[in-house]
């Protein structure tokens, strides 16, 4: 007879905390729900195993995949000088089905 083993829960480190910033409460994020993705600002040296584990340990979701990207930083004026906003990394993260994680409730 064999059993089912159930993955151990993996264990939350300080790394892990750092790895995710904040997550991305936009509209079109808001919209990657219907495919059940979630968008986070994430730590620009952040691997997407990294990302991965940070994600299932914090939330205690399974994630099938990530996806990242680096969002440039624009050129604004302020006060009639010239400024850069800051480069921002994102990750999207997508759960496997059946799997939901309502960031609104948490905010």
């Amino acid at each position: 007879m064999a059993q089912s083993k159930k993955k151990a829960a993996p264990q939350i480190t300080e790394q892990m905390l750092t790895i995710l910033l904040a997550p991305v409460i936009t509209e079109k994020a808001a919209n990657g729900s219907a495919y059940s993705q979630v968008t986070f600002k994430v730590a620009k040296d952040a691997t997407k195993p990294q990302i991965k584990a940070a994600v299932e340990a914090l939330y205690k979701v399974d994630v099938r995949a990530v996806n990242t990207l680096i969002s440039k930083g624009k050129t604004k004026r302020f006060k009639g000088r010239l400024g850069q906003r800051s480069d921002v990394k994102k990750a999207i993260v997508t759960l496997k089905d059946g799997q939901m994680l309502d960031l609104s409730a948490s905010v």
